[in-house]
């Protein structure tokens, strides 16, 4: 049922004005805002004030204007058939000669991003531009939801992938593929390693660095900004090679901390466009439950 209605809102979005389109964005993520737990407002402005240094009322704009954004960036994705046509109106792309260069050798490139900015819609804007992306998804709960999203995303160029198929990507890779991969979520112990993140340890899925590693292949760290007029500014920074030595979880950590610093750059930069709702540091907390600094962020 939901896909149908998704389905149904998508054709009526993309008959509406653009201008309109954002001003009800605006009034869905207020109503967003407005229906986050009061613990989980808390936690992402502890979270806040603890990476940027920044008051309780300033934490709290920066968190809201964050969770504002949800309302745009999905009026954006029910109007993918419409961005589609003339996705130069939407998206300028600055550092894609780089990445072009490096797809051209043909043994495909890890593409790390984060959840800044409209990231939906960050890897159809390099699939419209002509590179191959393979978007690593997690499967939603709902079906319907599952469906809706993975058939608009192959609508603006995307191959998708979900995030336990390791075997598709790698496949994908060496056919020359870009994977893109978000690197900024909180993994489980088991797949992360520990790393600086605004000063703090911080466990971080290492799989960027892992596959680049393992097949040889460059990085490049990529970050979507929406510019004042609307319209989105997508940055991508490389190659970054991983280096290969005898010690492969060095090598491993060293490229995960590069990737890292260049998203809390980039999250310093735009405060407001990262997800902060998210528990960066559940795990680690519940490793090292007697760190005061992760206390603060548990508190009822």
């Amino acid at each position: 049922m939901l896909y149908y209605i998704l389905k149904a809102v998508s054709l009526v979005a993309c008959l509406l004005p653009r201008c309109i389109c954002d001003y009800l964005g605006q009034v869905l993520g207020y109503f967003f805002w407005l229906c986050i737990p009061p613990k989980r407002r808390r936690m992402a402005m502890e979270q806040a004030k603890m990476c940027l240094q920044v008051n309780d009322s300033e934490a709290r704009r920066i968190v809201r204007s964050s969770t504002v954004q949800f309302g745009p960036m999905l009026f954006e994705v029910l109007r993918f058939p419409v961005i589609k046509k003339h996705p130069e109106q939407y998206i300028r792309i600055e550092g894609l000669e780089s990445l072009q260069k490096s797809m051209a050798e043909g043994k495909g490139v890890i593409i790390a991003a984060a959840h800044s900015g409209n990231w939906e819609l960050q890897g159809g804007a390099f699939a419209m531009a002509g590179i191959p992306l393979v978007g690593v998804a997690k499967k939603q709960k709902d079906v319907g939801a599952d469906k809706f999203m993975n058939e608009y995303r192959s609508l603006i160029g995307m191959h998708i992938t979900y995030k336990t198929d390791v075997r598709e990507m790698f496949a994908m890779l060496k056919k020359g593929w870009a994977i893109g991969l978000i690197t900024d979520q909180d993994p489980d112990r088991k797949n992360g390693v520990v790393v600086n993140f605004f000063g703090r340890p911080t466990n971080t899925p290492h799989g960027s660095a892992s596959m680049a590693r393992s097949q040889g292949v460059p990085i490049f760290i990529s970050f979507m900004h929406r510019d004042k007029d609307g319209s989105h500014t997508l940055m991508v920074k490389g190659p970054f090679r991983v280096d290969k030595t005898a010690d492969k979880h060095v090598d491993v950590v060293r490229t995960t901390q590069l990737i890292n610093n260049a998203i809390e750059a980039h999250i310093r930069k735009y405060p407001e466009e990262w997800f902060w709702l998210h528990d960066r540091w559940k795990s680690i907390r519940e490793e090292f439950p007697d760190k005061p600094w992760l206390q603060a962020q548990n508190n009822d």
